[in-house]
């Protein structure tokens, strides 16, 4: 998932994460707690070789989007203090998805 020109920039990934959400979504939670959720994708992503220097970029359909929102889910229920609503994770993992896609476009 990196090359020379793929620069993942935590605070634009939550910015674009924002505008994304809806309003009612984006008021429930903080910075910290749409930075967990992208931490935890990354660490699906390391966990499941997708990080590989080898690797070439994932084509979306070799991501299985249920296995990486299954795998989120149980993270943030594993967190004794994080309450998130589980359909509001999904919205913040595509959102979070989107921002990488739109980052393909420099590469």
């Amino acid at each position: 998932m990196e090359s020379n020109n793929f620069v993942f920039d935590e605070d634009k990934a939550i910015s674009f994460i924002r505008k994304e959400l809806p309003k009612e979504v984006n008021e429930k939670y903080n910075d910290d707690e749409i930075l967990f959720v992208i931490d935890t994708i990354w660490d699906y992503y390391e966990k499941n070789g997708l990080l590989s220097i080898n690797a070439e970029i994932v084509e979306e359909e070799e991501l299985d989007m249920s296995k990486l929102t299954s795998f989120v889910k149980k993270e943030i229920k594993r967190d004794q203090e994080l309450i998130m609503d589980p359909a509001d994770v999904e919205l913040i993992i595509k959102a979070e998805l989107d921002y990488e896609e739109s980052l393909e476009d420099f590469i």
